[in-house]
């Protein structure tokens, strides 16, 4: 049966020191004293991932974003409505966005520079903008409780989000920093000033035919080792610290993340216990923290389970 995505649970918050013995290397795992047979199963699939990445020469010469294209710059000091909002990609806006494309800019990298063609203002907002918020007109701010059928009736009270659009009021060329495979690095980004938010929207302006895609995965062949689930996509990358999103089933307990750490590359997952009984099929998303060796600069964070490269989401 597919699993249906859902986001339940609170984030869970674990740094590989802290599920490894003492005297053990946090980033390749427990010693071997306090190794279980979810370490055993993941190590050697995150060989085989790991070996398999050959990346293409543009990887270290060109531009290659490894997370989503629209930035924060700063904090936004987000509400429930306006997060939502963001994700969405609800937007209008109160000011003229120039049509005009501006002069080639230019890409800094850690190790060098880089010219490109940038697209206008107008094109940036076409991507930012995913839409109009469905139609509330009428709805209560806080909706009544819901009363679920079962001898005790239960009851749940669901949380409503105002189905409001972000209120763009200026826009300007500037930077954000990305990270890509070079490293992080200070991209043209045309800044949009947002009236519900404390922090100015970006949205990166490269032109398309500068931007080169990650690598297609190479996954092993044969499925992934039972306790051992892939991860989503990266959170926040802050040195050595590394925050990503593991799937995990709704009722799997002792997640574990699982890092195996190398040169030019980092391999992620996690560890579970899977449930005995009746569950339902669901994806939950669970964050885990782990500390590397050495601060992650330009190396891929590839999934265990399908060897794709993991990028990082807005926000």
């Amino acid at each position: 049966m597919r699993r249906i995505l859902a986001l339940l649970g609170l984030p869970l918050v674990v740094t590989a020191a802290g599920c490894a013995p003492a005297g053990s290397d946090p980033a390749d795992g427990p010693s071997a004293a306090g190794r279980d047979q979810r370490w055993e199963a993941f190590d050697p699939r995150a060989a085989e991932v790991a070996e398999a990445w050959r990346p293409a020469p543009a990887w270290r010469t060109g531009y290659v974003p490894l997370q989503d294209p629209t930035v924060l710059v700063g904090d936004p000091n987000f509400t429930a409505d306006t997060e939502v909002a963001f994700r969405a990609g609800w937007y209008r806006d109160q000011v003229e966005v120039p049509a005009n494309r501006p002069a080639a800019g230019t890409i800094r990298f850690p190790d060098g520079t880089m010219t490109v063609p940038l697209v206008s203002a107008a094109e940036a907002y076409r991507q930012l903008d995913q839409g109009d918020p469905p139609p509330c007109e009428g709805r209560p701010k806080v909706p009544a409780p819901t009363i679920e059928p079962g001898p005790d009736g239960s009851v749940s009270s669901p949380v409503a989000t105002a189905c409001i659009p972000l209120t763009v009021t200026a826009v300007k060329l500037g930077t954000a920093e990305v990270r890509t495979s070079r490293g992080v690095a200070d991209v043209p980004a045309w800044l949009f000033t947002v009236e519900e938010l404390a922090a100015p929207v970006a949205r990166v302006a490269v032109a398309p035919q500068s931007v080169t895609p990650v690598p297609e995965p190479t996954a092993p062949a044969r499925p992934g080792p039972d306790g051992v689930v892939g991860a989503q996509h990266v959170e926040r990358v802050d040195g050595a610290r590394l925050t990503y999103v593991l799937g995990v089933g709704a009722c799997d307990t002792g997640i574990t993340p699982l890092v195996q750490e190398r040169a030019d590359v980092v391999v992620v997952g996690g560890g579970v216990v899977r449930a005995t009984g009746v569950c339902t099929e669901q994806l939950k998303l669970e964050p885990v923290t782990v500390t590397l060796k050495a601060p992650l600069g330009g190396r891929p964070v590839l999934d265990v389970l399908t060897g794709q490269v993991l990028t990082q989401q807005a926000g």
